[in-house]
């Protein structure tokens, strides 16, 4: 088995970007600022928050987290949208209410639309960026790949499938509609699975010497788990992700990212 540790290729993304931070603020007067939106108390949002905190203080970038209702959601967006000093939006999904969804991530302005949500996103799915850096610091290959993305949620499946697809590569977007989703996913080299189902993705889908990439979460009694089966990590013959580790740490480092660039963007409009 070879793991795609996306921990590691983190690690040196951070060093880069608290240098770039370090540049803005000393040089530009920029303290990079990173709003997050928080529905109610959600455990699993808890912990996501958490991390993302803690990454943003060892690279120096700042971040106000701001626990609303679906009521107080919309105003608070319009502060935050109108705040000179605050470089990124989110909203920490999923909402109590996924019916907002929408229309919530569309009132962010798009240059703060640092998750790149919106219908007029400046920036790419962090998620999405996570799993194409993944591929691409491990050497996977791509090109004349059978491709599977099972799932087409906002946050992963859809972006993910439009970016690669964007990129020329040929992609089968699975989602509930889909008749016989195991022949299909059987045919793939290169799975990734993001439907938030628990034990979805079995060995028995999963051709030999196939990459395969967790991207889904769910909260399994307090515990965070993924798409995988555990028959799948089992086997000795695959390159995927570790249960922890994977696509997560490049998924906060690809949002911070973004963040650093609406900074960067912003220091050179006060320049001009």
């Amino acid at each position: 088995m070879r793991l795609l540790d996306g921990s590691e290729l983190a690690g040196f993304i951070k060093e880069r970007q608290a240098k770039q931070v370090r540049a803005l603020r000393q040089a530009y007067k920029t303290f990079p600022k990173l709003a997050i939106i928080q529905d109610g108390n959600n455990p699993v949002s808890d912990v996501y928050i958490r991390m993302k905190k803690r990454y943003a203080e060892d690279i120096l970038v700042d971040v106000d987290v701001y626990t609303e209702d679906l009521t107080t959601i919309g105003p608070r967006i319009s502060l935050l949208n109108d705040d000179s000093s605050v470089h990124g939006i989110i909203v920490q999904l999923p909402l109590s209410d996924t019916s907002a969804t929408d229309a919530i991530v569309k009132s962010i302005l798009p240059s703060k639309d640092v998750d790149g949500l919106g219908s007029d996103e400046v920036y790419i799915s962090a998620t999405a960026t996570a799993i194409d850096w993944l591929m691409a610091g491990y050497n996977v290959t791509l090109r004349d790949k059978t491709i599977v993305v099972i799932g087409q949620g906002r946050l992963v499946g859809a972006p993910l499938t439009k970016l690669w697809k964007g990129a020329g590569h040929t992609i089968l977007a699975i989602d509930e509609t889909v008749d016989d989703i195991q022949s299909k996913v059987r045919s793939a080299h290169i799975i990734v699975s993001a439907t938030g189902r628990p034990g979805l993705l079995t060995s028995s889908m999963v051709q030999p010497a196939a990459v395969v990439v967790d991207a889904g979460t769910a909260n399994d009694n307090g515990k965070i788990v993924g798409d995988v089966a555990e028959d799948v990590r089992q086997r000795d013959d695959l390159t995927i992700t570790p249960e922890k580790g994977g696509v997560g740490p490049l998924t906060i480092a690809a949002l911070f990212d973004n963040v650093i660039t609406a900074a960067r963007k912003t220091a050179e409009e006060k320049t001009r």
